[in-house]
């Protein structure tokens, strides 16, 4: 029994407890893990968010980016040389923990913004909730800029100009098709957050010296030796998956307002690294 204890605590500090400690990044196993946690997630936020009787639209999602913003700068933080948080609080804040640490506070910030709709104090729930989380993406943002110079200012010019001229492109070539798919704005944000994703990884990795810590894009830039490799994968992966999503589910009201929620996880799991990865390599963290 015991050499069955030894083995499994190994397993779980091995694949991990000493990813996080050591913010390690990812490997097949704990990637395989968080994929099934975030898949049961979606489910109990869908659910949550039907109990709290909002309607997943476009206008939600745009309210809810400022926490993608907050978020990633806040995961910055923990990552600059100034040690402004220290263990245990910051393992709080290396992946995939800071995800429910930010879920927790932004779920908070949208019941209070709900409750202040209802209570009469505002006339619509969506513009205090974004301001909410403008405001503690902003203060991280003030951290960051006290304790951190801008070391590479084109950095953030770079990502975000390739990652929308090139869905810009892609828009171009969609509507000549006049694929209505293709053309959505909701999935053309989808595609030019994570081609903004691609662009942060490009310059980082072969420009910057940094290095791609997620399983297959790893294995695919040591394979072609750039991390241009990127963009074709993002563009593969995520095309197929818009395709299937807006052909596949049902008309109903309750597989519309799930496929809207499925779509702007995927936005965030695009922003959120982009936004990190940008602010990091502008302050040469």
């Amino acid at each position: 029994m015991s050499f069955s204890i030894d083995n499994v605590s190994q397993f779980i500090n091995t694949y991990y407890l000493d990813p996080i400690r050591g913010d390690e990044g990812y490997n097949p196993v704990n990637t395989i893990t968080w994929a099934i946690i975030l898949g049961i997630c979606i489910f109990g936020v869908f659910r949550l968010l039907e109990k709290l009787e909002v309607k997943i639209t476009p206008r939600f999602i745009a309210s809810v980016l400022p926490f993608v913003l907050a978020g990633s700068s806040l995961r910055v933080i923990e990552d600059s040389p100034a040690d402004i948080f220290h263990p245990p609080f910051s393992y709080l804040l290396i992946t995939p923990n800071i995800y429910f640490l930010v879920f927790v506070i932004t779920v908070g910030c949208l019941w209070i913004s709900i409750r202040m709709q209802k209570a009469g104090l505002v006339k619509d729930f969506h513009l205090t909730f974004a301001g909410l989380g403008l405001v503690c993406f902003f203060i991280n943002l003030a951290v960051l800029l006290h304790f951190n110079s801008i070391v590479y200012p084109y950095v953030p010019v770079f990502v975000i100009v390739a990652g929308t001229g090139i869905t810009f492109i892609f828009y171009l070539i969609a509507r000549h098709f006049k694929s209505s798919i293709f053309t959505n704005p909701l999935n053309l944000s989808i595609l030019m957050a994570h081609l903004m994703d691609a662009s942060s990884t490009y310059i980082g990795v072969d420009h910057l010296g940094y290095f791609e810590k997620h399983v297959v894009p790893t294995y695919l830039i040591n394979l072609t030796g750039t991390a241009l490799v990127m963009y074709p994968l993002k563009l593969i992966i995520f095309i197929g998956v818009l395709y299937v999503l807006d052909t596949q589910f049902e008309d109903d009201e309750r597989s519309l307002n799930l496929k809207v929620l499925i779509k702007m996880v995927i936005l965030i799991l695009g922003l959120s690294p982009a936004t990190r990865n940008t602010i990091r390599m502008m302050l040469g963290i």
